[in-house]
């Protein structure tokens, strides 16, 4: 389990998460919702103090880590067992996805070269780029390149998987390959915490949705209750200008 307690982070005068207190299941895949500028961003970036918390604690299994005491090395061992999938591919480019994925497991894991070269061909399989294996960024799709940074990812073997939407830089008709991608991992059972504004998505894969706004938690709700009837006057307003903004995808999970 993660949880998140009483986090709080300003940048100068303003305040973007105000106090925030989340727990996150194992094996559960959990949905960070809002409007731009709501904190959803942050609140992923500040789990593995990317951003440093101004206070507060974040908690995984047996390690605590307080903003106002954090060690180096608590914050490296945090960072070891989280993994980040950003809304840009960060890619090496004159690495091959291959090279990509298996510069992590040498640097990172310590593994051998050959064991490195030969656990990136099956990551990069369990996101179906075997056969891309061999290409360089360039060469390959956004859609790909995301699909390499979620297999980089995943090589690090993370207690949480977090994605900042990880479709936001893709072209719309490449959105569906990643969202699949996303969605086979999350059947396989891997803790995920995902910022995303896909509704389509959200509502099929994750267990839990979390709508943030202000810094603070509006909404908290498994999806058959947050599209539903029984939530907030602004959660319902949040769906509808997301539906008149965006209308029905065209894409398939």
């Amino acid at each position: 389990m993660i949880a998140l307690e009483r986090i709080e982070k300003s940048f100068g005068e303003r305040r973007i998460l105000d106090g925030l207190s989340l727990e996150f299941e194992s094996g559960a895949v959990t949905a960070v919702v809002g409007s731009s500028g709501a904190g959803k961003s942050t609140l992923l970036r500040c789990i593995d103090f990317l951003e440093h918390p101004d206070s507060g604690r974040v908690v995984l299994g047996d390690l605590a880590v307080d903003a106002r005491t954090a060690t180096k090395r608590e914050i490296l061992e945090l960072r070891r067992r989280t993994a980040m999938v950003f809304q840009q591919f960060h890619l090496f480019s004159r690495k091959t996805a291959a090279e990509n994925v298996a510069e992590g497991l040498r640097v990172v894991r310590g593994l051998p070269r050959r064991d490195a070269e030969r656990d990136a061909l099956q990551f990069l399989d369990r996101v179906g780029l075997t056969a891309h294996a061999h290409q360089y960024p360039a060469q390959l799709s956004g859609g790909q390149q995301q699909r390499v940074g979620i297999a980089r990812a995943l090589a690090m073997d993370p207690d949480v998987l977090l994605l900042d939407e990880p479709t936001s830089a893709l072209d719309p008709e490449l959105v569906g390959e990643v969202l699949s991608t996303i969605r086979g991992i999350a059947e396989a059972g891997q803790t995920m915490i995902i910022v995303s504004h896909e509704m389509h998505f959200v509502r099929q894969v994750a267990g839990r949705i979390v709508f943030l706004e202000h810094g603070r938690v509006v909404e908290d709700a498994p999806p058959e209750t947050f599209f539903g009837a029984d939530v907030t006057d602004r959660t319902h307003e949040f769906l509808r200008e997301y539906h008149l903004a965006r209308g029905t995808p065209d894409y398939q999970i």
